[in-house]
């Protein structure tokens, strides 16, 4: 997309996470060291195929055990691994087990690269999912980090329900509920959380209370062309 952006003369902003942009790095500076790439992540997704596309190089995407069972690589001693930053912290953890046991050699980051929003709301649903009888979280279906705390919260064995806004929440949902709790992924707007709240008040909701978390103190520069604007 850049290059063809170029090609057009157009000017190219180039505003990825930085906790992306460190992945490609990773990738590329492994890639520079002569081996090969395991990705963990999901296939398709579109942070992994950007990842893909700044590697030069094979780069393999697992995304399961069967997948490491079946990865075939040229040289078992030059492997190294990435991952996706929006993983869930346990499935990733076991993955990087498993290929760590298959290619001893093998060097990566280990958990460092899972983006620190999505390891604090992974860990604030597993607390919140203990005290509530259902939980909803906000964002998109595409969005790797809101699926993955909607998998958290039913891990704790509590039903759990993934909406893009207060339109998808079924009143059914709420047949024997008596604490909602309401989570969020990392780039869901503030306004659509408060908008399923309040589809929760107009379905008999009698108070919305905040729970305590940690508080992300973490700023990113903008680019340096939007800075330049601003």
């Amino acid at each position: 997309v850049e290059e063809e952006a170029r090609a057009r003369q157009l000017p190219v902003i180039d505003a990825t996470c930085p906790l992306v942009s460190k992945v490609h790095n990773e990738g590329r500076r492994y890639a520079g060291q002569g081996r090969e790439i395991v990705l963990v992540g999901h296939a398709g997704h579109a942070e992994v195929e950007g990842t893909r596309g700044q590697i030069d190089g094979r780069v393999h995407v697992v995304g399961s055990l069967a997948d490491i069972a079946a990865l075939q690589v040229a040289d078992p001693a030059r492997v190294a691994y990435v991952t996706q930053t929006t993983l869930s912290m346990d499935d990733t953890r076991e993955l990087i087990d498993a290929l760590e046991q298959r290619y001893p050699d093998i060097v990566g980051p280990g958990l460092d690269d899972i983006c620190y929003a999505t390891l604090n709301r992974q860990r604030a649903v597993q607390q919140l999912a203990r005290r509530v009888d259902l939980v909803i979280v906000v964002g998109a279906q595409n969005s790797s980090n809101s699926n993955r705390l909607q998998e958290v919260a039913a891990d704790q064995g509590v039903p759990a329900w993934l909406v893009q806004d207060e339109s998808d929440v079924q009143p059914f949902w709420l047949q024997g509920v008596g604490i909602v709790g309401v989570t969020a992924g990392a780039s869901t707007p503030e306004y659509l959380v408060r908008r399923v709240c309040e589809r929760l008040r107009e379905y008999g909701a009698q108070s919305v209370r905040e729970l305590p978390g940690l508080a992300e103190t973490v700023r990113f520069r903008l680019p340096e062309a939007l800075r330049q604007i601003a």
